[in-house]
């Protein structure tokens, strides 16, 4: 249970500093997803569906742009969508790094490694 609170804590506080890093690849994917919905028509509930849709890769199909322009902002989303994926898998392999280090286990498993290294010394 301690792995999982520090884990979380460090992820949250990690996620906290990126804010506006963050936030703004958030706001670039509603403002394109708006902008593609305008031009496609659709509503804007249905646009932000869309763009998360895109950005997280999914992809259902049940909307996609017609027109070029809206499929080039398409392409914009779904990179700015890896790179924000890319950012959150980033920030929890951090967490679960310093969560392991502070763990008794961590510290048995540099013990072990010690003990085998005098061993072939």
């Amino acid at each position: 249970m301690d792995f999982t609170l520090e884990f979380l804590q460090m992820f949250f506080v990690t996620l906290w500093y990126a804010a506006p890093l963050t936030g703004f690849q958030l706001a670039a994917i509603v403002v394109l997803g708006h902008l593609i919905g305008t031009r496609e028509g659709w509503s804007w509930a249905d646009s932000v569906y869309y763009a998360f849709i895109t950005a997280t890769t999914v992809g259902y199909g049940d909307f996609h742009p017609k027109q070029r322009l809206s499929k080039t902002l398409a392409i914009v989303i779904s990179f700015v969508g890896f790179v924000l994926t890319g950012i959150i898998v980033a920030f929890a392999l951090h967490a679960v790094e310093h969560a392991f280090k502070g763990s008794p286990a961590y510290k048995q498993l540099v013990d072990e490694v010690e003990q085998i290294e005098k061993a072939y010394e």
